[in-house]
């Protein structure tokens, strides 16, 4: 079962970046394909990014160009570099398994002020 702490997110003006992180444990990390999620409130989850155990990345419509997925096998850790930031990223923002995701953790907040 995943267990993932998700790190990083605050208050940023439009235009601005962040960069989220996530340590995951109860898997064999390196061998999982992770994603970011968020939930922007009202609505319901969705994926951000996703990057595979060999590091291919994908991305929502909705961030190419301006969100960078990566991981850190030795550190169990994935990242999520955002730039460019809108208002419409505001959102609580998850890791986790992709596809397939497991128990979810607690997120991290992220609100962009316009």
């Amino acid at each position: 079962q995943v267990h993932t702490v998700e790190s990083g997110g605050g208050l940023v003006q439009a235009g601005g970046s962040l960069r989220l992180s996530c340590v995951a444990s109860g898997i064999i990390f390196r061998l999982n394909a992770m994603g970011w999620y968020r939930q922007a409130p009202g609505k319901q989850r969705e994926l951000v990014a996703a990057i595979t155990s060999g590091g291919t990345t994908t991305y929502a419509d909705s961030v190419k160009g301006r969100f960078t997925i990566s991981r850190d096998n030795a550190k169990n850790t994935v990242y999520l570099q955002m730039n460019s930031l809108k208002p419409e990223d505001t959102g609580v923002y998850y890791c986790n398994r992709f596809p397939g995701p497991g128990a979810w953790g607690q997120g991290t907040q992220v609100t962009v002020s316009s």
